[in-house]
């Protein structure tokens, strides 16, 4: 169904098409008419942070920053869903327009700037749900005119509020539309902030007596001395996991595209070679006990093996959704099982 929708959505601007398609997916879903947009796949479960993920395919956030559409999406096949970024307060995010297409190199280039209706309008989505289909993510950021000196306020706002709600909670110090936000990437800032959550996470679990797993969403565009100094921040602070990546600034892959200096941040297939770079230096770099999600270009399931390969135990779609339909989940799926299947089958082989 999605390939006969696409020419119609494609022609519309960006922003009201995305509205569109979610409203038509949850119209789809109330009717019980997902399976005509997408091909489940068998169950493949995954255990990781504490969990078990029907299967390593998610969503990343951005496309449902307000929880108003989970049940659709899992109908869609997802192991895993991330909501958000949600922010303590309400905000219009920036000016339109604010996203674009990038057809010729399958990309997008947003610069939304968090636009959300605030984490009390999320909690209520959430609670409201009549069950829970899924793992759920939910991706924390603060509001844009909240200093940096004083975010660590909006972050545990979100943190306290979601955690009793979320199977894991997402830190977004990464994004590129929040003016100065990724300056919390730096190492004392990032020392500072992440120690404060760190501490926080412990009280909640205490609290609520469940451990709710904190994760950090690391940007494409540090440089490999930046990677090594995050990751000895999130190694020596214990945080559960990292994932790499949200979106680039850079736009060497389209510069010769009449949309190359929109601002904003670029997705898409473009984004898969540094993001994956990026994945596989944390790797390297992180023990192997934390789990590593990786975001960014996957386009086909052969680009998700890549980020399994370059050690990712999960993956998750944005921009690929868009330009391949809900069918791409499953074939992300079944690329990333063969993958396991016939490693597991050579390494008997090797024994045998």
């Amino acid at each position: 169904m999605y390939p006969l929708a696409r020419p119609f959505l494609f022609a519309l601007d960006a922003e009201r098409a995305h509205g569109m398609a979610l409203r038509g997916m949850d119209l789809a879903h109330s009717m019980g008419l997902s399976r005509l947009l997408t091909a489940p796949s068998a169950p493949f479960p995954t255990k990781l942070l504490g969990l078990t993920f029907p299967n390593p395919v998610g969503l990343a956030a951005g496309l449902d920053k307000n929880g108003d559409h989970i049940e659709a999406l899992f109908a869609l096949g997802f192991g895993f869903v991330e909501v958000g970024t949600v922010t303590p307060r309400a905000q219009a995010g920036n000016p339109a327009p604010r996203l674009f297409r990038v057809p010729e190199h399958r990309a997008i280039i947003n610069r939304m700037g968090f636009n959300n209706l605030g984490v009390a309008a999320l909690v209520k989505n959430v609670e409201a749900l009549k069950t829970r289909p899924g793992i759920l993510g939910i991706n924390i950021g603060k509001n844009k005119d909240t200093p940096n000196d004083q975010a660590a306020r909006d972050y545990l706002n979100c943190l306290e509020r979601v955690y009793p709600l979320a199977d894991y909670i997402t830190v977004n110090i990464s994004s590129p539309n929040t003016a100065g936000l990724r300056e919390l990437q730096e190492e004392q800032q990032l020392r500072a902030l992440v120690s404060t959550l760190r501490e926080a996470q412990e009280k909640l679990a205490a609290q609520h007596r469940k451990r709710v797993p904190l994760l950090v969403k690391v940007s494409p565009d540090l440089s490999d001395e930046d990677i090594d100094a995050a990751s000895r921040v999130l190694n020596d602070l214990g945080v559960d996991g990292v994932i790499a990546t949200n979106t680039t600034v850079s736009r060497v892959a389209i510069n010769q595209h009449r949309l190359a200096k929109e601002a904003g941040g670029l997705s898409g297939a473009p984004l898969l070679g540094r993001s994956t770079a990026t994945l596989r230096r944390l790797r390297t770099r992180l023990p192997e006990a934390m789990p590593l999600i990786g975001v960014g270009g996957i386009m086909s399931g052969a680009d998700a093996v890549a980020k399994t390969s370059a050690g990712a135990q999960l993956v998750q779609l944005y921009s690929g959704l868009i330009y391949r339909g809900p069918k791409l989940i499953g074939e992300c799926v079944e690329a990333i099982r063969r993958r396991k299947e016939g490693r597991s089958s050579g390494m008997r082989t090797d024994h045998e």
